[in-house]
């Protein structure tokens, strides 16, 4: 008879790989992919290299859970924002803020990321997530048209666009030192997203149920 593990020892084994996952993104958030060892990583939870094997196939494996792990709820942070209160203009605009300061308030976690060179198999889940990413701003530039806040186009692209632009700017002041000024940097960008979805300013943007004179 094949044996089963107890309740008590699922339990324990997730325990312990939660944590070994825990101290890995710590890791790779001070030292980056590269540097990352496993033997970095099971000394920061006092643990055996060895026993990292018992949860985890290879350094690869362990690195794709951290970034699935640390991406999936930044994903989840930006959709509870994105789909949250507020009209489509300001849903973007808030946004893109939160999203630019928690990267910038965890610079080393973010460049990794979004930017740090990778194994191919955290590249991929790269890609992956950037599709979240776009799905998300594609909804919220789509609810935007629907409303009339935002000129007719192509919510995918746009949502690219947003998404490699947002990205882009970000990866220098993530690898510098935290020297920026981070409310004009963040101004620059959430102007810079609404550009390039079509918003006019909320000065600009006509009362609810008035006629829009740039109709």
């Amino acid at each position: 008879m094949a044996y089963r593990k107890t309740a008590a020892e699922i339990r324990r084994l997730e325990a312990a790989r939660d944590h070994l996952v825990v101290c890995a993104t710590r890791v790779v958030a001070e030292v980056g992919w590269a540097q990352a060892s496993v033997t970095a990583v099971a000394d920061a939870a006092g643990i055996a290299a060895g026993s990292v094997y018992q949860h985890f196939a290879s350094k690869g494996a362990l690195a794709v859970e951290v970034f699935r792990r640390a991406s999936g709820h930044e994903v989840e942070v930006l959709g509870e924002v994105l789909r949250g209160p507020g009209d489509a203009v300001e849903r973007l605009s808030l946004g893109v803020q939160v999203f630019a300061r928690r990267a910038l308030e965890n610079r080393g976690l973010a460049y990794a990321l979004l930017a740090a060179p990778a194994e191919p198999a955290v590249g991929a889940e790269r890609l992956a997530f950037r599709r979240r990413y776009r799905a998300l701003f594609a909804d919220v530039v789509r609810d935007g048209m629907a409303a009339g806040l935002l000129p007719e186009q192509d919510g995918g692209i746009t949502a690219a666009a947003l998404t490699g632009a947002v990205g882009e700017v970000l990866v220098d002041p993530l690898g510098a030192p935290a020297r920026q000024d981070t409310d004009a940097l963040l101004a620059e960008l959430t102007a810079m997203a609404l550009r390039c979805a079509g918003a006019r300013p909320p000065h600009h943007r006509p009362a609810p149920g008035a006629p829009d004179p740039a109709a």
